[in-house]
């Protein structure tokens, strides 16, 4: 997996420990890049020590059920994905532009007590994320790009359809899960999903089921 000037190719070459940054439906995955406003001072830092070293953070959701830690922070979802900073801006008012492109999934062992302002924590990487996934020829893209254009038409948007076109299936399958509009457990099950026939298949029923309810409110309002 290269992200910016980085390859990454063994676990060895992922950290153990690693500062996380929760925020709620916001979806990384490896090969994905994402845009993040960065503006709370203990963020900041975040960012400042992970220039300052790996260029490496953890994007992580709060916990699907709300729970809170003792400290009032929420809890964490078990699973994220390491992303490397690979661009950063000052916007001259306090602020960071950064892009983040994901690197690997990774499962929280423990969260550390921390010294920093920002929360850390053990982690064990997802190591299979850093190799080719064969499984991308196994996707459905028919069916993918079927569903897509069904909700895009649906909720009349649109795409760049010659971009998609050429995209393959991997960057396809990833690019869709992080765009889609869903919420917060629809965004887990899609990072969980255990490898990219299996995303593509959850993307897809995620799909149909909200066509299916956009549907169904449509005939209530006619009613």
């Amino acid at each position: 997996m290269q992200a910016g000037n980085a390859h990454y190719r063994l676990d060895s070459d992922l950290p153990t420990t690693l500062a996380v940054f929760p925020l709620t439906a916001a979806l990384l995955l490896p090969g994905g890049r994402m845009p993040l406003n960065i503006f709370e001072p203990r963020y900041l830092q975040m960012i400042d020590d992970a220039m300052a070293g790996s260029r490496l953070i953890g994007m992580i959701q709060p916990s699907l059920d709300g729970n809170l830690r003792p400290d009032g922070e929420p809890a964490l979802c078990p699973v994220g994905c390491i992303g490397r900073i690979t661009s950063l801006a000052e916007t001259g008012d306090g602020r960071y532009l950064i892009s983040l492109q994901g690197v690997c999934r990774f499962r929280i062992v423990q969260e550390l007590v921390a010294k920093t302002p920002f929360r850390q924590c053990r982690i064990t990487s997802f190591a299979a994320d850093l190799g080719e996934d064969k499984a991308g020829a196994e996707v459905d893209r028919p069916a993918l790009l079927k569903a897509f254009r069904t909700y895009l038409q649906a909720n009349e948007l649109e795409a760049d359809w010659e971009s998609v076109s050429r995209a393959d299936n991997a960057i396809l399958v990833n690019a869709l899960s992080m765009m889609a509009p869903y919420g917060a457990a629809e965004k887990q099950a899609l990072l969980e999903a255990p490898d990219l026939k299996t995303r593509a298949e959850t993307l897809i029923a995620i799909t149909e089921m909200a066509l299916a309810r956009e549907n169904e409110d449509f005939g209530s309002s006619l009613q």
